[in-house]
């Protein structure tokens, strides 16, 4: 109780940033030292995150911009970049926890994180697609959702989803525990 804190790589989640693109590995200029990932490349870098004791990775789906659309399905797409990197890691390293960050701004062209209905953002329907992605991302193997689009009711709503399709083991971290890392900041 009364000793210093203490880090160690057991305490860590590992960001990473995954493509439909096969077999990718690219610096992400923006982010010194991590990489767009997807195939055997992907695979290399969740190995070796298991062996040095880091449990836990957070994706993020970086999509071509060619692949971005109004209703952003790549975000709920079986075959999107992350459903696919989930049940790749979750076949070659079972025991990672993985976190799927859940956001639409990397989805769709206008960047919003919400979808706009008469030029402003439509809560309720940005809620539906939330549904409809966390359940996508927990068909897919993700241990724990966490949203980042601050959309009023967003935790509930992916709550009750998951809930409804029989994910209740699936977590849901709220972007307030995401954000309060120094670690985090940075990136995002």
């Amino acid at each position: 109780m009364v000793q210093e804190t203490r880090l160690s790589p057991a305490d860590l989640v590992y960001p990473l940033f995954v493509t439909t693109e096969e077999n990718v590995s690219s610096p992400l200029a923006a982010l010194p030292g991590l990489r767009l990932l997807s195939g055997s490349h992907l695979l290399d870098e969740v190995r070796e995150l298991r062996n040095l004791g880091i449990p836990s990775v957070l994706m993020f789906g970086i999509p071509d911009e060619s692949d971005k659309d109004d209703d952003a399905s790549l975000a709920y797409s079986e075959d999107g970049a992350v459903q696919a990197a989930i049940r790749q890691i979750k076949e070659a390293v079972p025991e990672l926890c993985v976190i799927s960050d859940l956001c639409f701004c990397e989805y769709k062209p206008d960047n919003h994180c919400g979808f706009l209905r008469n030029g402003e953002i439509d809560n309720d329907l940005t809620l539906e697609h939330l549904r409809k992605a966390a359940v996508s991302l927990a068909n897919a193997g993700s241990d724990m959702i966490a949203p980042s689009g601050m959309m009023d009711g967003s935790v509930q709503a992916i709550r009750s989803a998951l809930d409804q399709a029989g994910y209740e083991h699936v977590l849901t971290m709220p972007y307030s525990a995401k954000f309060a890392s120094a670690f985090y900041g940075p990136f995002k």
